[in-house]
């Protein structure tokens, strides 16, 4: 039983000052529930409001990718200059440190390699296991124009359902065929039709034509995908211009662990996002730190 005898009145009510409410800082999430937003807080960046993530998942349909052959040796030196690291559970068990802060994007989706149709996933792991692995979203590939379109639409629309009813976010992952146009006009159509059915943010792709109509016609964060290997210039050059039309981040993927100097790119890849840097400052940013090692 506490003592009553000695506990001083409260008096200081602030009655002359009405209690703030804060609006959140990410486009089209203000009205989410609380436990999604202290999530997307972790992936971005409440001063910058935007993200630098690094994706190192591509194991679950190709194998060992070039750079990831060794996640232990090759990106764990990496995670300190991320915002978020987006993987499999697989291997998020067996090699990150449960130590990390670093906010977690898990992989639920899967079921195909590439020796198959990739357009043939389904949901791969329960939610029970994102809770228990404490992720900040679940990523959800979707592929819009593939053979089997309705069915991924349908793995993305479930996870944000039962996502919703634990408070974790869904990342809408944008796929792109072989034989499909890498256009605005399909990125308006594939980030549109994500975000109508419930994502919470989307991964796209860059175009150089009207990324900005991409971006606008979204009314939620989109995250820019890197893709293939470029050279280190071109890569921070399409970051900026990303982030400067209206991407809320980039993730560099194979443009960072496969550079000559993968700690240096990603800290000039995180200059250009969270301090607008330009390409030229941010290379040689690049070069100076590749230079110390």
């Amino acid at each position: 039983m506490p003592d009553i005898d000695g506990i001083k009145e409260a008096k200081n009510f602030y009655t002359d000052r009405p209690q703030t409410c804060e609006g959140f800082f990410l486009k089209g999430s203000n009205s989410l529930d609380w436990g999604i937003k202290n999530r997307l807080a972790r992936i971005f960046n409440p001063q910058s409001g935007r993200t630098v993530m690094l994706a190192i998942d591509h194991g679950y349909f190709q194998g060992p990718t070039t750079g990831l052959e060794r996640v232990d040796i090759n990106i764990l030196p990496l995670a300190p200059y991320a915002d978020t690291l987006m993987l499999t559970r697989g291997i998020l068990r067996s090699v990150v440190p449960p130590s990390t802060s670093k906010a977690i994007v898990l992989r639920v989706s899967g079921g195909a390699s590439i020796l198959k149709e990739l357009s043939n996933e389904d949901i791969a792991v329960d939610i029970e296991e994102s809770i228990r692995l404490n992720v900040c979203p679940m990523a959800v590939q979707v592929f819009i124009g593939g053979e089997y379109e309705k069915e991924s639409i349908i793995n993305m629309t479930r996870m944000v359902d039962i996502g919703n009813r634990y408070g974790i976010p869904t990342l809408a992952v944008t796929a792109v065929g072989k034989d499909m146009a890498r256009d605005a006009k399909y990125f308006q159509l594939a980030c549109r039709i994500c975000a109508e059915l419930g994502a919470h943010y989307i991964k796209t792709y860059y175009v150089e034509k009207d990324f900005d109509t991409v971006t606008a016609s979204c009314p939620v964060p989109i995250v820019m995908v890197g893709g293939k290997k470029i050279p280190e210039l071109d890569a921070l050059t399409m970051a900026y211009n990303a982030v400067q039309q209206g991407a809320s981040g980039v993730d560099m993927g194979r443009n960072i662990f496969q550079s000559d100097a993968p700690v240096a790119m990603i800290q000039a890849d995180g200059a250009v996002v969270h301090q607008n840097m330009t390409p030229a400052d941010a290379f040689d940013l690049y070069r100076s730190l590749k230079e110390k090692g």
